[in-house]
């Protein structure tokens, strides 16, 4: 009889159609595949039921946030392979897309299904890991209440850790490098002025962040440029500690950080308003509330500097799914749009957008750093946080990265103003004079 790698690696290409292009090891310490090529390690066979149980995504990610899945070698080139012939399989004789997973419902591979159901062993699904959250459905979807939990699950799970990850620039959100072999601090630091110059940002004026993380953004701004800033999280711990970084700054005067849903903001009107990392929260069937919203709270004249992530357009924008891994495990309720989308909606909400900054190369450069900083501190992230935790970040992250790299996904700088009756903009006659 086979050993067990070579059976999963015989089943898997039946499924797939296509040679493995990954090395198998499997629970019996046996190994199959191309010698050079990363291995895919399944530990035991609680892998191959979570797979059977939940065929897709999701049961790849219970796998790999357990332990019951893992790899060794490039974690990149694995991923990256293993996306090629998992997600985004070439189109087949109906001129449909197909994943594997879809694969799996087709009458044709139920025999390859029934093979991998017997590997697997007669045992019931496994639990899903503690670190999964509840998702509660449409209903229940970007209301206060639901924003606040996903938001909780996301961000507070310690301050420490995320330091670990993002140093001490503190920030989480794409960086702009001046070259790839600048610090992740400096490619900070220049974002956050990048941001600051694109609102012309002038001493006396009132800005609000708008999802202000760990005060990095309001606190360069009151430093730098002297203006006076309102900060709203709904994390309890990114507030505590935005708090205590302004306190140290000297800077209580001028920066007041609030744990403040955006849409119980009422003490505008601001000059300007910067949303860094946040609208990817807000979801496709909030977004023109919250582009009103802001323009509401801006004054004539008055500037926003939307920072968003953007997904690529699809032929049918019906059928759109949220991502299950990143559902479950990082962004709960997280959606993404095309940027198109969202300057139209913008420009409904009565903004009048002036410029769109596409950085997307920058946020692959800042999440390969992000990974390497807790690659590089595993054992500090182990003590931080659960050993599934630190797994869900660092599959995230690296997976992000290969997706910003081949255009799956992209990041824009939106600079919209809310330009009065009279065409006043404000903005300069050529524009991007902050480069």
């Amino acid at each position: 009889m086979q050993d067990a790698a070579q059976r999963l690696k015989n089943i898997a290409e039946r499924l797939l159609g296509a040679e493995l292009p990954v090395r198998l090891r499997a629970w019996d310490g046996s190994e199959a595949g191309p010698p050079d090529a990363p291995v895919l390690v399944v530990r035991n066979r609680r892998a191959l039921r979570r797979l059977l149980w939940k065929p897709g995504e999701l049961g790849l990610a219970r796998a790999w946030v357990a332990g019951d899945l893992d790899v060794e070698g490039d974690l990149y080139a694995a991923l990256d392979v293993m996306a090629e012939l998992i997600w985004e399989r070439p189109t087949d004789a109906e001129g449909e897309r197909r994943s594997l997973f879809q694969a799996l419902r087709d009458p044709e591979v139920r025999s390859a299904a029934g093979e991998l159901a017997k590997l697997a062993g007669p045992y019931p699904p496994p639990a899903p890991p503690a670190e999964e959250t509840r998702r509660r459905g449409r209903l229940h979807l970007h209301t206060k209440g639901s924003d606040k939990r996903a938001i909780s699950h996301h961000y507070d799970v310690g301050n420490d850790f995320y330091e670990l990850v993002l140093g001490p620039s503190m920030v989480y959100s794409c960086a702009y490098w001046e070259s790839p072999d600048a610090t992740l601090e400096s490619a900070q630091r220049d974002k956050l002025s990048l941001v600051s110059r694109k609102l012309a940002l002038k001493p006396g004026m009132r800005l609000l962040d708008v999802g202000c993380g760990w005060g990095s953004m309001a606190i360069h701004a009151a430093r730098e440029h002297g203006v006076s800033v309102v900060g709203v999280t709904l994390s309890q711990e990114q507030a505590a500690y935005a708090r205590k970084r302004v306190a140290d700054e000297g800077l209580t005067d001028r920066v007041e950080i609030r744990v403040q849903d955006y849409r119980d903001v009422r003490d505008g009107p601001y000059d300007a308003i910067s949303s860094i990392g946040m609208a990817e929260h807000v979801g496709s069937e909030r977004y023109l509330e919250y582009a009103h919203d802001l323009h509401a709270l801006l004054k004539p004249g008055g500037r926003l500097l939307n920072h968003q992530i953007a997904r690529r357009p699809q032929e049918d924008e019906s059928a759109y799914e949220v991502d299950e891994f990143i559902d479950a495990y990082v962004f709960p309720d997280g959606e993404l749009a095309p940027v198109g989308t969202t300057t139209a909606l913008l420009e409904r909400a009565g903004f009048e957008v002036r410029d769109v900054e596409a950085i997307r190369e920058h946020y692959a450069l800042t999440l390969r750093r992000w990974v390497r900083n807790l690659e590089a501190r595993w054992a500090d992230a182990l003590r931080l946080v659960s050993p599934g935790r630190a797994r869900v970040w660092r599959l995230y992250m690296a997976a992000s990265a290969l997706s910003f790299e081949r255009n799956r996904i992209g990041v824009n700088q939106i600079l919209a103003v809310k330009t009065p009756r009279s065409g006043t903009s404000g903005m300069p006659l050529r524009a991007r004079t902050w480069n």
